[in-house]
């Protein structure tokens, strides 16, 4: 602080206790000033309570004197205070490195605040005030302040970029109307930005709208992957209960099987015991009564031996015994065979339930997947496709591991097997399908080829239209050939423009019905695609 040549520091004004500006000054009969509350502290806390000495010199005063407030000095402190927060003040409105400075002002710059369009020119808050308070600053157009003020000044021209040319999408001035803009679609700019602001608000409005839109389905979406969660721990729990329930009842069938044979066993052996009991027992009386004949025989007394024949008894009729399957090799052969058959017949019911079962669990969903349109986007639907030996008909063979099948002109050393075409060259896969699934075929031949899908319980023996593929209820197919191409199903025939390709794709989608075939090349040609309601799953 400086007033009439006389320059006071900041230090002379502070309190020797606490070392900060004085506060409530007061001043003690030696004449030192300190804060009315740092001296009471200092006294209160004195080991000589009946002697009160000064801080700074030591004079000691006794009674403790009392304390009077320093006017004088408490306004000089209080206007020192509001000096030096006014320099502050002042200091903090100078331009750093990222303001920008005022245009007007002299030595070190303030910060400007707004720029003149007009002037050209950028003030801070004192220089602008004119633009406020005269009137010939009135028709002036004032902005926050900025660095690129010259940018709205025509580089041609020298003027003001008022203009806005929609043709060239750029701000000119009026002197350019007459140039190289001339006819050129243009309006003020001020309107130019009305219109782009109210573009703003509608894109700002369609965006708020989209957001809520947004927000909404994604709530959506956590509720469905909330029931989802608590629907697949219900399932998780139903399908433990039910397989658990199955495996008792196989269990139970088991022991029930066991006990059956054990049973049958028991009988089996009861009655050949009684049976060999009543054999042994005609045994014993025979050899009794071949024993007395023997004896009578050798009785050489002419009387005797008349009077013994005369004694013999009626020979005993023999009953004729039941039919004995009696063997060194009986078993229970037939049994096993029967047992055999039921776990075949089951692994299958398995197998399509299984096939059915996991198709309908991959078909739950929360998002649904969008239909493939490119080769790349079928083959995440690949599905293996290995062929079943036991299926095919006897003139076809095998190679490349069962997945590559000939027809032959000679019939293959097949064993005999209920599954098997007898009537027409086919063969099935091994499992059947459901859900979303693709599969491709690579043909050759004069002949061409059918490919296709059906239900397993489709009839396999004959040569009727029951047992060809795609000529019964059961079945669908493409007939491929170089000449023509053609869907069939059921005894309909669909006639199909497009040539096969040596390689058709097939595209089942189970749950929305679709059966789709292919031409694949380096595009994927829809060669047609049906509706049905498949009721099972089907095989390739």
């Amino acid at each position: 602080m400086a007033q009439a040549g006389v320059v006071l520091d900041k230090d002379y004004f502070n309190c020797s206790i606490c070392l900060d500006v004085l506060k409530n000054p007061v001043t003690i009969p030696c004449g030192h000033s300190y804060c009315s509350a740092c001296i009471e502290n200092y006294w209160d806390q004195d080991s000589y309570p009946a002697l009160f000495a000064c801080p700074q010199c030591r004079q000691h005063f006794a009674p403790r004197p009392p304390l009077a407030r320093n006017t004088m000095l408490a306004e000089v402190v209080e206007k020192f205070k509001t000096t030096d927060l006014d320099e502050a003040a002042s200091c903090r409105n100078f331009a750093e490195a990222v303001d920008v400075e005022c245009d007007v002002c002299t030595a070190r710059r303030n910060r400007a605040v707004r720029s003149c369009l007009v002037c050209l020119a950028s003030y801070c808050e004192l220089h602008v005030q004119p633009h406020y308070e005269s009137a010939a600053f009135k028709k002036h157009k004032l902005i926050s302040a900025s660095r690129v003020l010259q940018e709205t000044i025509c580089s041609r021209h020298n003027k003001l970029l008022e203009v806005y040319c929609r043709t060239d999408g750029t701000c000119i001035c009026y002197l350019c109307l007459t140039d190289e803009h001339k006819g050129h679609d243009t309006v003020l700019a001020d309107v130019e930005i009305q219109e782009k602001q109210g573009q703003i608000g509608e894109m700002q409005q369609i965006a708020q709208m989209r957001i809520q839109q947004r927000e909404k389905e994604a709530q959506e979406l956590r509720e469905a992957g909330y029931y989802l969660t608590r629907s697949a721990r219900a399932a998780a729990e139903n399908s433990d209960a039910v397989f658990t329930e199955l495996i008792r009842a196989i269990e139970l069938k088991r022991f029930e099987v066991r006990e059956l044979i054990k049973a049958q066993e028991k009988k089996a052996a009861d009655e050949a015991k009684q049976l060999l009991e009543k054999m042994q027992k005609e045994i014993a009386e025979l050899k009794t009564g071949e024993a007395e004949l023997s004896r009578l025989a050798s009785v050489e007394d002419s009387v005797q031996f008349l009077q013994g024949c005369r004694a013999l008894p009626a020979p005993p009729v023999p009953s004729a015994p039941p039919p004995i399957a009696a063997s060194p090799r009986l078993t229970f052969d037939p049994a096993m065979a029967a047992l055999t058959d039921f776990k075949k017949l089951l692994q299958e019911v398995c197998q399509d339930g299984f096939v059915s079962i996991y198709q309908k669990v991959r078909d739950v969903a929360i998002v649904e997947q969008p239909e493939p349109k490119t080769r790349a986007d079928f083959l995440q639907y690949c599905s293996d496709v290995s062929l079943d030996p036991s299926t095919a008909n006897p003139y076809l063979s095998f190679s490349d591991g069962g997945r590559q099948v000939t027809t032959r002109s000679e019939p293959q050393p097949y064993p005999e097997h209920p599954a098997r075409f007898t009537g027409w060259a086919q063969v099935l896969c091994r499992a059947g399908v459901a859900g979303r699934c693709y599969w491709e075929v690579e043909w050759r031949g004069a002949k061409g080829v059918s490919v296709g899908v059906c239900y397993r319980s489709m009839s396999r023996g004959g040569s009727g239209s029951d047992t060809q593929l795609g000529h019964n209820s059961k079945s669908w197919s493409l007939d491929c050939s170089y000449a023509s191409c053609s869907f069939q199903h059921s005894r309909e025939s669909v006639a199909i423009r497009s040539a096969c390709s040596s390689r058709v794709g097939v595209y089942l989608d189970f749950r929305a019905g679709t059966l789709s075939f292919y031409n694949v090349s380096t595009t994927m040609v829809l060669l047609h695609r049906v509706r049905a309601r498949f009721s099972q799953p089907v095989y390739p």
